[in-house]
């Protein structure tokens, strides 16, 4: 299975920080914002990973993930020209994704919680048996989402976009997981009302064909769309009290590759070196002191 992490977009709600830098590079606490979703790619054991980015901001992408090797996958590019629809990715990424299933995260969603990586893989069997899956969280303005009308079976019933009257309050969060072919229903697709390829779209393809499926997140869950100044700080405070109450340094790609047997031991605590100054390297040689005392 292939992964596409969706950076590109202009930023504007975040101005004026994101004048000069890409929203998924700026910090959430402890690591820079693209680390998160590529560590729930990385968490649903997808290695091969596409960063669509803006031509302006891709070099820095570049610098800060490199070709993946530090976390033991492999990491390309493309350029998004400009922000034309979520379902742009697929039409971007078809040369990538090839004859594949394929997952395509939001650059800057955060998901945390029990039960996330038992979603992620069962999201991954459906796509391999033909189905697409999206996952589902309660929000209290859900107008401003996607939105998924579920049975009490959580069986999907209808997508909006945005509605004016939601006929449901579970909003469709920025993480998908589609079957081989994904690309092909893309071009399916004809520009909304604001000119864009609407993911939501994509996902009434394969509603009609009784071909989606949805994972709900439940209400203990954590879940941010971190494009507000708001919901930055949110989930900062969330991932500081996690690390300070737990010990727990969530969504570190590090650790996912080091448990999943991607990078040696070696590989983690050379990593751990480079990021001694900070609790975050501290952390990564804890993993590496603890493994030690095993063998």
């Amino acid at each position: 299975m292939k992964g596409i992490i969706l950076a590109g977009g202009s930023g504007t709600r975040l101005y004026p920080i994101t004048e000069g830098i890409s929203k998924q590079l700026m910090p959430i606490y402890d690591k820079p914002m693209i680390y998160y979703p590529l560590s729930t790619l990385m968490s649903a054991g997808i290695k091969d990973i596409l960063v669509i980015t803006t031509p302006e901001d891709q070099d820095n992408f570049k610098k800060l993930l490199k070709e993946g090797k530090t976390f033991g996958i492999n990491i390309s590019y493309v350029i998004q020209p400009s922000p034309d629809g979520l379902a742009q990715a697929f039409l971007l990424g078809e040369e990538f994704i090839q004859d594949d299933e394929c997952a395509m995260i939001l650059g800057d969603n955060i998901f945390y919680g029990s039960g996330f990586r038992q979603a992620l893989q069962r999201a991954r069997q459906n796509a391999k048996e033909g189905y697409a899956t999206i996952f589902g969280n309660q929000v209290d303005d859900p107008e401003r989402f996607g939105i998924m009308e579920i049975d009490e079976n959580n069986q999907v019933l209808s997508v909006e976009e945005k509605p004016k009257q939601p006929k449901s309050k579970y909003a469709i969060t920025g993480l998908y997981f589609y079957p081989k072919g994904v690309s092909e229903k893309a071009k399916e697709i004809t520009p909304s009302e604001r000119g864009e390829l609407e993911i939501t779209s994509l996902n009434d393809i394969y509603l009609q064909e009784e071909l989606l499926k949805a994972e709900i997140l439940e209400d203990e869950f954590h879940w941010f769309d971190t494009g507000t100044f708001n919901s930055q700080l949110d989930a900062a405070n969330m991932i500081r009290t996690i690390k300070e109450t737990k010990g727990k340094v969530i969504c570190c790609p590090e650790e996912i590759a080091y448990n999943r047997g991607w990078i040696t031991t070696n590989q983690l605590e050379e990593r751990a070196k480079v990021l001694s100054k900070n609790d975050y390297g501290k952390y990564l040689q804890r993993i590496v002191d603890e493994n030690k005392k095993k063998y």
